[in-house]
């Protein structure tokens, strides 16, 4: 596929000049990295030890072991060439009928991001650590400077006390790990007091633009002041919280119930070969967020609408609901969304029978359909479609 499928063009464009040692072909490389990010190897230094130890990577090298630091900076120095080759990849897979976006299953999961939630801090804890780092940082200075006054007189005490360097005890040392720990608090009450404005920013906005919707008018310098004001005057929450390794990680609950600092991964996945067709990496634990976006994005990608999705409970929401509705209008996509996880030794409800009530919601309608005989068998299948891909993701 690297040698004669791919269009390697944009990484072949960049080795023209011919100065120093040669480089390892491109395309050894690639095939490197395809094959082993499809294997779940990402690490440089675990390629490079494969390329010597194992037959399938000693192969594709054609019996050359790249350095790791050859294999990391030729994808740092091509990351957005390398992005574009798999949706290529994506793109043979429908020319030889691997997807058929017939029925897609959307779902997501929790991947532990490399932070411990330990080095997460909330922004009640935050603006308290950092008043109180403050008033040491001023009470360290206080000492200094008092120590710095009086060393002209004590230049020899201070030497036995201090030692000869002069370096007037630890203050310093102490006075800048400090300040370090308090630029960090700062950045980190930055965060999340930015996050709250811009969250506010746009929960103000598209209520402005329903109200215009409404009267009937369009004003968008108006949608724009509310979005100011509203930013303008958010308060993040005291449990809002930020974490020093990873700031872009969230704490989020797991499927097993434990909290662990993540990411929310999100794959859109074809029916018939399990080729995943779009995939996101979201800071939201929730799901319902990303419905639109993923289907949008699988969409854009393959260049066509799926006949159904297939999407469990975390997506319901009244504005799915009214999304999915939209979406068989306009697109043709049939959606069946769970409204809800029947409890432990629940009986599962009977199939409805006669019309549906004219006054039944998005959320009765959408659960009725699911009891259908039809509806169950089309659901039945989200399971087998979406979560092998997404555990072999968590485990690569």
């Amino acid at each position: 596929m690297v040698d004669q499928t791919l269009d390697l063009t944009p990484i072949l464009a960049d080795y023209t000049d011919k100065r120093g040692y040669p480089p390892y072909d491109p395309r050894l490389m690639v095939r490197l990295l395809i094959y082993g990010y499809t294997t779940g190897v990402r690490s440089s230094r675990a390629i490079q030890r494969k390329c010597v130890d194992d037959v399938a990577f000693r192969f594709l090298a054609a019996d050359q072991a790249p350095d790791f630091r050859s294999i990391a900076r030729f994808r740092r120095r091509h990351l957005d060439a390398l992005a574009d080759l798999f949706l290529q990849s994506l793109h043979l897979a429908q020319k030889l009928g691997m997807v058929k976006m017939g029925r897609v299953a959307l779902d997501g999961t929790k991947l532990q991001a490399n932070a411990s939630k330990h080095k997460a801090m909330s922004y009640g804890r935050l603006v308290d650590k950092e008043e109180r780092i403050e008033a040491e940082i001023a009470e360290l200075e206080a000492k200094a400077a008092a120590l710095l006054a009086d060393a002209e007189a004590t230049d020899t005490a201070e030497d036995e006390r201090f030692g000869p360097d002069g370096k007037e005890a630890d203050l310093p040392a102490e006075l800048g790990r400090r300040e370090k720990r308090l630029a960090k608090l700062q950045a980190a009450r930055a965060q999340i007091e930015a996050e709250a404005a811009e969250k506010a920013r746009r929960h103000a906005e598209d209520k402005e633009r329903l109200r215009q919707e409404r009267a009937g008018t369009s004003d968008e310098q108006a949608v724009t002041g509310a979005g100011n004001k509203a930013a303008g005057t958010a308060r993040p929450k005291p449990k809002a919280q930020a974490n020093f390794t990873d700031p872009d990680s969230r704490i989020m609950k797991n499927s097993d119930g434990a909290y662990i600092q993540a990411y929310n991964a999100q794959a859109v996945v074809d029916e018939q070969h399990q080729v995943i067709t779009a995939a996101d990496l979201t800071t939201n634990p929730s799901d319902a967020l990303n419905y639109t976006a993923m289907l949008d994005q699988s969409a854009q990608n393959t260049g066509t609408h799926p006949t159904q999705a297939l999407v469990d409970a975390g997506y319901c929401s009244e504005t799915n609901l009214e999304a999915a509705k939209e979406r068989q209008l306009a697109c043709g996509t049939e959606t069946f969304m769970a409204t809800g996880r029947l409890k432990h030794d629940e009986p599962v409800p009977p199939v409805p029978r006669g019309r549906i009530p004219k006054d039944a919601t998005l959320k009765e309608r959408m659960a009725r359909k699911l009891r259908t005989k039809s509806g169950k068998a089309a659901y039945a299948r989200r399971k087998a479609i979406v979560e092998p891909a997404s555990r072999s993701s968590v485990r690569s």
